[in-house]
């Protein structure tokens, strides 16, 4: 990895964009789709789903707004297109289905923003950007599941968007570790910063104290 990581950097990618003043926590699909071991979709990653539960404590104690997102389909998938019929686990976030439902570890709280999306990017088809450039924000920082999907989706959105996407690897989860790693790496170089934990809740205390 050393020397791929060397090439991209010889190629001029890899650079860094940093935190902004004004963050928002965003937490991609913490669905028991992706967290209860029977379910098509679980990833296998509970460390990953503990740190989304600190990163949030975090946020709370920052006063750092919060914004869950969740996909739902009408029965039959009607309104899920091309992507439904590509991903047949989808089904399981038809309407009234249990494993489309928060983990209640997990859960939004009445002050929190919920956001419903059929397609991986929590911007696309959502009232997302317009939420967030009434809220003042400029920096996204991400969480969820999964890392190769609606993550990177929603991430590189962001940027598109004229947000700092923030990407955090402990608290975002995959199938595969090496399916996580390559698009972590990717998206390193070219979409979003990677920010562990730490890196994380310093910069929230710093915000909370401005």
């Amino acid at each position: 990895m050393s020397e791929l990581s060397d090439d991209y950097d010889k190629a001029g990618f890899g650079g860094s964009l940093g935190f902004g003043k004004s963050p928002a926590l965003i937490l991609i699909d913490a669905a028991k789709a992706y967290i209860e071991p029977e379910a098509p979709l679980y990833v296998g990653s509970e460390d990953a789903f503990q740190s989304m539960i600190l990163l949030t404590s975090m946020a709370r104690e920052s006063n750092v707004p919060i914004i869950f997102t969740r996909v739902e389909y009408a029965r039959g998938g009607l309104d899920g297109g091309l992507f439904y019929e590509k991903v047949d686990a989808l089904s399981v976030f038809q309407h009234g289905e249990p494993l489309g439902e928060f983990d209640n570890r997990l859960e939004p709280l009445d002050e929190d923003i919920v956001v419903t999306k059929q397609y991986p990017s929590a911007f696309f088809g959502t009232s997302l950007v317009s939420t967030l450039n009434a809220l003042r924000i400029d920096t996204c920082l991400f969480a969820g599941f999964s890392t190769s999907g609606c993550v990177r989706a929603s991430a590189l959105d962001a940027l598109q968007h004229g947000f700092r996407p923030i990407v955090i690897p402990e608290a975002c989860g995959d199938r595969d570790p090496a399916v996580q790693a390559a698009n972590l790496f990717d998206l390193q170089q070219k979409y979003a910063d990677l920010k562990d934990l730490a890196s994380v809740q310093n910069y929230l205390i710093g915000i909370a104290s401005d």
